[in-house]
C-alpha cells in the first residue's frame, strides 16, 4: 500500500509543472493527471505530451472532458484558443458543475463562449448558479479586447467560501461576493470541472437566428496549461467536513489570484466599462427588485437599458492606418498586483 501511494505521488509530481502564466504561479497538469474523456468518441485529441487537448465539433458530435475528482472550492484555469471563421451556433464551455450528482439543486460557474457569423466577434458569458437557482440566473456578457482565435488566452474561475472571481488572462472581469441575502444561491457543494464544445444553434447566436454550418467543420477548440487547484473530495461523501478542506482552503485564500488589490479592482472596472454588454444587475425587466449581491455602480448603470443590455455596442478602436480590434497587449498583458 505504501509503495502504491509513493508511485501515485511520483507520477503526479512528474506530470505536474509549476509555471507562471498570466502573472500567477500555478501548477499545470497533463491530461491524464487530472481529467477524463467525457463524450465525443474520436473528437478529443491529445498532444503527444498530454498537455494540450483539442475538442472537435463536426456533424456527428461535439466533445468534452471532465476532471477526475470533485473539488470543494478551487482555482480552475486553462489557456483556450477558439475556432475561427464562421462559428455561429457554436458553444465552447469551461465550467464547474455538480449537476450529475444534484440534478435539482445543482451549483454551476461558467465561462460560455458563443460563436458568431463572419465579421462579428465571439461573445463570452459568465454564469453563477447555486442550489438550482437557474430561474434567478446571474448572467453577464462581454466582448473580448482581442481575437480569441489567433492565440490562446487564459480563462480562470476562482471559487472560495466567500467569493467568486472570473479572470481573463491576469485581469479580473467579475467578482461575486457571498452575502447572507444570497442564501443558497451561492454555490456550496463540491463540483467537477468541465470543458465542452457543442451545437447551440437554437440559441447561441442572435437567439438562434444563425445556425452552425457544418460545411465549415471541423470546428476545433484547443485547451492547454490546465490547472486544478483546490480541495479534492470523495464523490461518495459529496459534502466534506469543514476540517477536511481547511488547510487547502487556507492555501487557496492566500494565493495571489484570491486577493483583490486596488490595482486589480481598477483593471476590472476598466474592463467592465469597455467590454460588458449585458448584466443581470441592470435588467429591470427581468428583475423588478435588484438581486441582493448586485453592486450597482451609477457610472456603469447609465450605459444599460432596462433590458440589461448596453444602449450602444462597444466600438472597436481605430488606428491611423487601419481599423483593428484592440490587442491583448493594449489592456491585459501587464501583470496586475
Amino acid at each position: 500500500m505504501a509503495i502504491s501511494r509513493f508511485l501515485t505521488a511520483l507520477v503526479f509530481f512528474l506530470g505536474a509543472t509549476t509555471v507562471t502564466v498570466s502573472g500567477f504561479n500555478v501548477t499545470t497538469r497533463a491530461f491524464d493527471e487530472g481529467y477524463s474523456h467525457l463524450f465525443g468518441e474520436g473528437n478529443l485529441v491529445r498532444s503527444p505530451d498530454g498537455r494540450t487537448v483539442r475538442l472537435v465539433l463536426n456533424r456527428y458530435s461535439g466533445a468534452g472532458f471532465i476532471s477526475s475528482d470533485l473539488y470543494y472550492h478551487g482555482f480552475f484555469s486553462a489557456s483556450i484558443k477558439l475556432p475561427s471563421d464562421y462559428t455561429a451556433g457554436i458553444v465552447v464551455a469551461f465550467y464547474t458543475s455538480n449537476g450529475d450528482i444534484f440534478p435539482k439543486t445543482h451549483d454551476e460557474l461558467d465561462f460560455e463562449f458563443l460563436g458568431s457569423i463572419r465579421g462579428e466577434r465571439w461573445r463570452i458569458q459568465t454564469n453563477v448558479y447555486g442550489n438550482g437557482s437557474t430561474n434567478r440566473g446571474r448572467e453577464e456578457r462581454y466582448i473580448l479586447p482581442f481575437d480569441p482565435t489567433k492565440d490562446a488566452h487564459r480563462y480562470s474561475i476562482l471559487w472560495t467560501a466567500t467569493h467568486i472571481i472570473f479572470y481573463i488572462d491576469n485581469t479580473p472581469i467579475r467578482e461575486v461576493a457571498r452575502s447572507d441575502a444570497m442564501g443558497g444561491d451561492f454555490p456550496s457543494k463540491p463540483m467537477s470541472l468541465y470543458a465542452t464544445i457543442w451545437d447551440g444553434s437554437t440559441w447561441a447566436t442572435s437567439g438562434g437566428k444563425y445556425k452552425v454550418k457544418y460545411k465549415y467543420a471541423p470546428f476545433i477548440a484547443e485547451f492547454s496549461d490546465l490547472v486544478l487547484h483546490g480541495c479534492r473530495v470523495d464523490p461518495i461523501q459529496q459534502v466534506p467536513s469543514t476540517e477536511h478542506c481547511m488547510e487547502a482552503n487556507d492555501e487557496l485564500m492566500a494565493a495571489d489570484f484570491a486577493i483583490m488589490t486596488p490595482r486589480k479592482r481598477a483593471a476590472m472596472r476598466r474592463f467592465r466599462e469597455r467590454y460588458m454588454t449585458y448584466s443581470v444587475c441592470y435588467d429591470t425587466l427581468r428583475y423588478s427588485d435588484t438581486l441582493p449581491d448586485c453592486n450597482i455602480i451609477p457610472s456603469e448603470q447609465g450605459r444599460f437599458s432596462e433590458s440589461g443590455h448596453t444602449k450602444s455596442p462597444p466600438r472597436r478602436r481605430r488606428s491611423r492606418r487601419q481599423n483593428r480590434m484592440p490587442s491583448a497587449a493594449d489592456t491585459m498583458s501587464q501583470p496586475i498586483v
